[in-house]
């Protein structure tokens, strides 16, 4: 019987010494105390990997076997519903009996209270199946997770503190419903004229004066837009207290930018006793897509639709954040299930077809495509697990709070941060700040790199297959379509790109002399760490570091040469005292992408290091995941540091001659 996760070691290893399962399975039970949980750790792992095995087991044998179906026969659109097709149909009531939607909600709403963790590797499992059914099954538990999590931010929930039982949540009911299978949900941003650019959003909240909220508005490309709930993001105005017009950066003046923004949960349908439904919202239409054929993307209008406020007035943006933080996670699972399918059906194909009287799995350059593509990705799947410990950590102890026991946290099995610093020892309130720095870090870096990875390994996939793969009967091309979405949904790759490079150098022009003593550590230890694997490593930071350094003094020198056409007396204020990301990191932007690539080499070539320390059977890993990434990393860092920069420069000048600022001293 095949089985996705048995037939997988790597993956098995984070079932065990991988992960700190210990904490998460402590931080999700609240300490142990619920009568109805488990009463130990150990309890505990041997569910969680009796769930990775069920879920492996079903994605091979229930959903991969019927993806060309799946694909073929896709969503159907009538009469203003739509509807899935009996394949589609039976693998989610399927998984409703196996209580896959619940799996992370406290048992009083009908979940059995799993880590999240324990979501996205399932989650890469579907992926590697189909990623149409991945995606959908995502919208079941991570929309019921988000209406938990949203309510505990603004404050509607409580658990009680002596047992760990849920007592109350403002969405009980609706996250029942979803638990059950009985309805899903979806994140509606993006709209006609605004996608990335959520400043440029037109839909529009408006509060009666019975203060009861109507959302005015259509919202397009929304995977699994089809669903009962609905989190909508609309311009409501800004909240009380705060100034109208002063949005972040370039938003400004565009009403009141990402300030002006509000959440809202809203119901789509209501379904009568007799079965019969009134549209609240009306589904315009299912889109016609290049891939994720079984995923429904609608395109939606809200006509004066009710809608609940989430949070506060103008919390929209931040609470948009933290629902897309898991959503992002979702996709780097995502890419890995892709990834690993395209090279299960190279490997196969290749070591079956032969050429020139062997088979090609033994001509050089495909041996050596199927081992980038193996330890890619590995190294993604590092990333992965590290990044998604780390959310999940901080999140939670920040959200638990004063529910938790006491206890001393650890690392998570998680060294190797670029600061030297780890959670040994700490507090929930020190620990929660130190694991949410540590995912805000790889979160961007994952997304990136895993989408990017995913339509590279299918387009060297579909290439091994050679004149096969372009036939749909071998399935290499369907995953290349369904692979090019993922660079594009739940933030783009420049996006992704963007945040890093402003996370990464706004970091530094913060605390300049921690980023300058983590140049010279990095130099230090890339020539004297006994380790010959450390030694590789550091030498890796240093140059990441280098090219951080190098963007720096670029972006100064810029600085430098616009505050030359300003009084003197308002240079030190020019230079040191007003940095605007959109408009003064231009050059940084410009490497932005070469910049995030490098950082995720960086960042998994740590994950590895500290995994061969714990574990030395690890060790061979990361000696071939560095031999790939050395070169990639030294190659990014002389593009970086020896182009553009005298294009930039004058162009920057040019700019700041055509554009005089009209209030220097403002």
């Amino acid at each position: 019987m095949a089985n996705f996760f048995d037939d997988n070691p790597d993956l098995q290893f984070y079932l065990g010494p991988g992960v700190d399962w210990d904490t998460l399975a402590w931080i999700n039970e609240l300490g142990f105390r619920h009568p109805d949980g488990f009463r130990d750790a150990e309890e505990a792992k041997t569910y969680y990997r009796d769930v990775a095995s069920t879920v492996g087991a079903f994605a091979a044998e229930e959903v991969a076997p019927f993806t060309a179906e799946i694909d073929r026969q896709g969503v159907r659109f009538a009469d203003g519903e739509a509807t899935f097709p009996p394949r589609l149909d039976s693998i989610f009531s399927k998984m409703a009996e196996l209580d896959l939607f619940g799996l992370t909600l406290p048992r009083e709403v009908g979940g059995t209270n799993a880590p999240l963790l324990l979501y996205f590797i399932n989650g890469e499992m579907l992926a590697r199946a189909d990623v149409s059914v991945m995606a959908h099954h995502g919208f079941h538990g991570g929309i019921a997770t988000g209406l938990l999590a949203l309510s505990m931010i603004e404050g509607s929930t409580e658990i009680d503190p002596a047992t760990g039982r849920l007592v109350r949540t403002r969405w009980a009911d609706e996250i029942r419903e979803i638990a059950s299978g009985r309805a899903w949900g979806s994140m509606d941003i993006t709209e006609p004229d605004a996608g990335s650019d959520m400043a440029a959003l037109r839909t529009v909240g408006t509060q009666d004066a019975d203060g009861r909220w109507r959302i005015k508005g259509q919202k397009i490309f929304i995977t699994s837009g089809n669903g009962k709930y609905h989190f909508v993001i609309a311009r409501t105005g800004p909240a009380a207290g705060t100034e109208v017009g002063r949005g972040s950066g370039s938003d400004a003046g565009r009403g009141g930018g990402l300030k002006d923004l509000s959440l809202f949960l809203v119901r789509a349908y209501e379904d009568g006793p007799d079965g019969t439904r009134r549209r609240l919202a009306s589904l315009d239409r299912i889109e016609e897509k290049l891939g994720h054929h079984g995923s429904a993307t609608a395109a939606l209008t809200f006509d004066e639709t009710p809608a609940e406020l989430v949070g506060k007035r103008g919390e929209g943006f931040d609470l948009m954040l933290k629902v897309m933080n898991h959503a992002r996670l979702g996709v780097g699972f995502e890419a890995i299930g892709l990834c690993e399918s395209a090279l299960r059906l190279a490997r196969a194909y290749a070591a079956e077809r032969r050429s020139m009287g062997k088979t090609i799995d033994r001509h050089e350059i495909i041996a050596d495509y199927l081992d980038q593509m193996d330890i890619d990705i590995i190294g993604l799947r590092a990333l992965a697990m590290h990044a998604a410990f780390h959310d999940e950590v901080g999140q939670k102890l920040e959200l638990y709070g004063s529910a938790l026991p006491p206890r001393a946290f650890t690392n998570g099995h998680s060294n190797g941060h670029r600061n030297g610093k780890d959670a040994r020892g700490l507090g929930p309130a020190q620990a929660a700040r130190h694991h949410r720095s540590e995912a805000r870090r790889a979160l961007p870096l994952l997304k990136y790199l895993g989408a990017e990875k995913a339509v590279e390994m299918a387009r060297f996939c579909l290439q091994i297959h050679g004149g096969n793969g372009y036939m749909r009967e071998y399935g290499a091309e369907k995953l290349l379509r369904d692979a090019l979405v993922l660079p594009i949904y739940e933030g783009t790759s420049q996006i992704q790109s963007l945040m890093a490079t402003k996370d990464t150098l706004g970091a530094i022009i913060k605390d300049p002399k921690t980023f300058l003593k983590a140049l010279a550590h990095a130099r230090w230890r890339s020539l004297t760490a006994r380790d010959a694997r450390e030694r590789r490593v550091a030498e890796l930071s240093y140059l990441a570091l280098s090219a951080e350094e190098h963007i720096i003094r670029s972006l100064l020198a810029a600085k430098m040469r616009s505050a030359r056409r300003k009084p003197i007396s308002s240079w030190r204020k020019e230079i040191l005292g007003r940095w605007d990301p959109r408009q003064d990191f231009s050059y940084a932007l410009l490497h932005a992408e070469r910049l995030t690539r490098l950082l995720a080499d960086v960042e998994i070539s740590r994950v590895l290091l500290a995994q061969s320390q714990r574990h030395p059977e690890r060790g061979p890993l990361l000696d071939r995941y560095l031999a790939r990434a050395e070169p990639r990393v030294r190659f990014a860092y002389d593009e970086i540091t020896s182009t553009g920069g005298q294009f930039l420069g004058r162009l920057l000048e040019s700019a700041a001659e055509a554009h005089p600022d009209p209030h220097p001293d403002a």
